[in-house]
């Protein structure tokens, strides 16, 4: 009986740091991210922008963006899925709201 206990308890703490353990973003991941917003931000603010604008904007939300804490910290923070819904939004807002 007591090693079924152990084993229950043993169980049930693995199970908590597994749920623990999601899965990361990747670097690359938030790269892609940051490009996906930086793209939604500057089509927002520029509709009528060419191809040669909207590089230009989208390398300056980049670098922008690269300085700011909550992308620093994007491999440790941001959940996979969190990634998904931020590379499926269709808006700035909707991406930031992926991250929340």
């Amino acid at each position: 009986m007591r090693t079924a206990l152990v084993v229950f308890v043993a169980l049930f703490a693995l199970g908590l740091g597994l749920a623990a353990c999601k899965k990361k973003a990747s670097s690359q991941e938030c790269d892609a991210m940051l490009d996906r917003f930086a793209e939604l931000v500057v089509k927002e603010r520029f509709a009528d922008a060419g191809a040669d604008m909207i590089a230009s904007e989208r390398a300056r939300e980049r670098r922008e963006a690269q300085g700011d804490d909550a992308f620093k910290n994007c491999t440790s923070e941001v959940q996979a899925n969190e990634h998904a819904c931020a590379m499926k939004a269709e808006t700035s807002e909707q991406l930031i709201k992926c991250l929340e």
